[in-house]
C-alpha cells in the first residue's frame, strides 16, 4: 500500500472541446453532437504534495468520449506533465491526477476508462488576469486558446460567467465560476487524437482540491 500524504493544489483549469457555446457539459447534459472530444488544461498556482512543492507546475490533456459522461458515459485520455517538474514532482502529479491520491481527482478519473499515455514534454500556460483571455500548449502537440465571450450588452471588462455549473470538471465547491469563452484556436496531434478547429465552446474555472 502507498502511504498518501496530505496534498493541497490551487489553480486554473480551462478547456476547449467541439461543443457549441456553451458546452452543454457543464450543465451535466449530454454534448451538443452526441461526442466530444477536446483539451483540458491546469495551471497549479499553489501546491504540495506533502512536502513536494508543486508551484507553478502545467499538465495539458486530451480526451474523447460519447453520451452523458455524468450519467455514466467513460472517455478514453492521454495527457503531458510539464517538463520542468523534478523526478519527485512528475511522481506526485502522476498520484493526484491519475486518481491514486483521493480528492476530486480520483472521481474525475473514474470517467475515463482507457488512458493511452503519458509524456514528460514542455508547456505553455497563460491566463489573463481580467480572464479575457487563457491558452496553453505543447509545442507541435497540442495549441488551445479561447477569448471571453462578449457581445453588444455587455459593459467593458465583464465576463458572462456561471456559477455553481452542475457538471463541473473541476468538481463541487462553494466558489466555483465558470468563465465562458470561444475558442480562437483549437488543435491536437497527439495519441491518436487529431483534430482542428475554431470557434466551438471554451470555459475556465479556478480549481481548489485537497487530498487524500
Amino acid at each position: 500500500m502507498v502511504d498518501i500524504p496530505r496534498w493541497e493544489l490551487r489553480g486554473d483549469w480551462f478547456d476547449v472541446c467541439k461543443c457549441n457555446i456553451p458546452c452543454p457539459c457543464t450543465f451535466a447534459q449530454p454534448p451538443t453532437s452526441g461526442d466530444c472530444d477536446g483539451v483540458l488544461a491546469y495551471h497549479i498556482r499553489e501546491g504540495r504534495y506533502g512536502d513536494v512543492r508543486l508551484d507553478g507546475l502545467n499538465l495539458v490533456f486530451v480526451g474523447a468520449f460519447t453520451g452523458n459522461i455524468w450519467a455514466g458515459a467513460r472517455g478514453v485520455g492521454a495527457g503531458f506533465i510539464d517538463a520542468r517538474a523534478t523526478e519527485r514532482q512528475r511522481e506526485a502529479l502522476q498520484m493526484i491526477f491519475g486518481g491514486r491520491a483521493g480528492g476530486w481527482p480520483a472521481e474525475f478519473a473514474k470517467m475515463f476508462g482507457e488512458i493511452r499515455g503519458i509524456e514528460v514534454a514542455p508547456i505553455t500556460f497563460e491566463i489573463a488576469d481580467d480572464l479575457a483571455h487563457w491558452r496553453a500548449e505543447v509545442p507541435g502537440k497540442v495549441a488551445a486558446r479561447a477569448e471571453a465571450l462578449t457581445g453588444p450588452t455587455m459593459l467593458p471588462g465583464q465576463r458572462v460567467q456561471l456559477h455553481h455549473p452542475p457538471g463541473s470538471e473541476v468538481g463541487p465547491g462553494p466558489d466555483v465560476v465558470a468563465t465562458w469563452g470561444r475558442a480562437v484556436v483549437d488543435r491536437a496531434d497527439a495519441f491518436g487524437f487529431r483534430w482542428e478547429r475554431s470557434g466551438k465552446s471554451s470555459k475556465h474555472m479556478p480549481f481548489h482540491w485537497t487530498g487524500p
